[in-house]
């Protein structure tokens, strides 16, 4: 029993000491902040829209401020997202996007009725007292830290003799108490026991409010409804439907186009072939048969070139030695010098395997083809959160945008069919950066 206790007693107090307790305080700091300005921003931006379009005249101005206020919480939203994975490692599924339709007014009606965006407002006004707490976990290991201090500051500053020294303050946030005066060295010590209970009073309540701060983030940042949730999955199903019907219909052509005919002109040279070697006057036509019989050896070559491509093009064979050695072959057939940094820890299924390797391959086409770039760098890895990595940037003069009908547009529909996502990084003047997240099993 005492042993437990004791160990209880150390897990408590070692809890300031821990990688975790500096990442738990970071996104206290850094997602305090955030909730405390989106909290502003969307009450302010929500009430200035809604008290404007109250009056008839400024009923469109106060719409466009209403929109305005749903457009920045799904940024904020998204924001918040990428603070608890990136910081915490703690994964929270992105809602569907928005799909703006046709014409103004449609545009206008949707965005009203986007509950995604609703949900994110709801979230930055409660955010508010989350925000208060996080904030104050850091306060408290800040003055903590501090207080720790005193018996060495003591030992410093004012340990000399000669004339009457004012006694020094120490503060102790509340609820632990108010203000400790030091007049000695001995008298330091209560205030450094004060401080160590502040910070691992801080470490236990960072933990707290950030798990309270992820499942608020869950409910209320990611697609929680079922209808929503099944909207997302349809609009998948009909991406993958598409997807392998464009595959089919490709590898079709690429059939009928390329190793159909010269299969076909094969099958001829060899019936006229056959043909002249029926005939009485062998010597005379030797020659002519000679030419027919080369030229049905190159029609074979090419077509079971074409073969071997279509069957790389269905799944490349280097895929079955692993996706780092396969990005590894793509780096070293790229026209630009291109490097690859591999840390895949649990090997992703087939076909996220497929998909990735394909990505960096399209990736690093359009980087030759329109980056005018020196380097690529190819960076494949697992993340804590089941999720896989590819990150392809080059030092190029970017401009890359998703939106404008390119390869990329293809490539987000291609990894969203498996809960996958895309994300472009790509100012004028480069560099530009694109990094695809797919999961380790579709």
């Amino acid at each position: 029993m005492d042993a437990a206790i004791w160990r209880v007693a150390g897990t408590i107090a070692a809890a300031p000491l821990t990688g975790r307790n500096r990442r738990e305080l970071t996104y206290c700091g850094f997602g305090g902040v955030a909730g405390l300005a989106g909290f502003w921003i969307t009450l302010v931006l929500l009430l200035c829209g809604l008290t404007i379009s109250v009056s008839v005249i400024g009923t469109v101005f106060g719409l466009v401020l209403i929109t305005t206020t749903l457009r920045v919480s799904r940024r904020l939203g998204s924001l918040h997202r990428r603070l608890l994975k990136r910081i915490l490692g703690r994964q929270v599924e992105a809602p569907p996007p928005f799909q703006p339709g046709t014409g103004i007014l449609n545009r206008v009606d949707r965005r009203l009725r986007d509950r995604p965006a609703w949900r994110a407002v709801w979230y930055a006004l409660i955010k508010l007292p989350v925000s208060a707490v996080q904030l104050y976990a850091v306060a408290l290991t800040a003055f903590g830290l501090a207080d720790l201090a005193y018996p060495a500051i003591w030992l410093l500053f004012r340990n000399h003799h000669g004339g009457s020294l004012s006694p020094l303050v120490a503060v102790v946030p509340v609820p632990f108490g108010g203000n400790i005066r030091v007049g000695s060295w001995l008298g330091a010590f209560p205030a450094a026991l004060a401080g160590a209970a502040c910070v691992v009073a801080a470490a236990w309540l960072a933990r707290g409010i950030n798990t309270a701060d992820a499942r608020l983030a869950r409910g209320l940042l990611g697609p929680s409804s079922m209808a929503e949730r099944v909207s997302e999955l349809e609009r998948t199903r009909a991406l993958a439907v598409d997807d392998s019907a464009a595959a089919l219909r490709r590898v079709e052509r690429d059939l009928h186009d390329g190793a159909q005919m010269r299969l076909a002109a094969l099958a001829m040279n060899l019936g006229m072939a056959r043909e002249k070697l029926g005939d009485d006057d062998q010597a005379t036509d030797s020659a002519t048969v000679r030419e027919l019989i080369d030229a049905a050896h190159r029609n074979a070559v090419d077509a079971l070139a074409d073969l071997r491509d279509l069957a790389r093009g269905i799944h490349p064979p280097v895929l079955d030695n692993g996706l780092a050695s396969a990005l590894a072959t793509l780096a070293a057939s790229s026209a630009i010098p291109a490097t690859v940094s591999a840390g895949i820890g649990t090997r992703p299924a087939p076909a996220i395997e497929t998909i990735a390797y394909f990505c960096a391959a399209e990736l690093i086409a359009n980087a030759t083809k329109h980056s005018y770039a020196n380097q690529i760098k190819i960076d494949i890895h697992t993340e804590r959160a089941g999720m896989l990595a590819l990150e392809v940037s080059d030092d190029g003069i970017g401009g890359a945008d998703a939106g404008r009908g390119s390869g990329l547009s293809g490539l987000a529909q291609r990894v969203s069919t498996v809960d996958g996502r895309i994300d472009v990084s790509s100012p004028a003047g480069g560099p530009t950066t694109v990094t695809v997240e797919l999961p380790l099993r579709a």
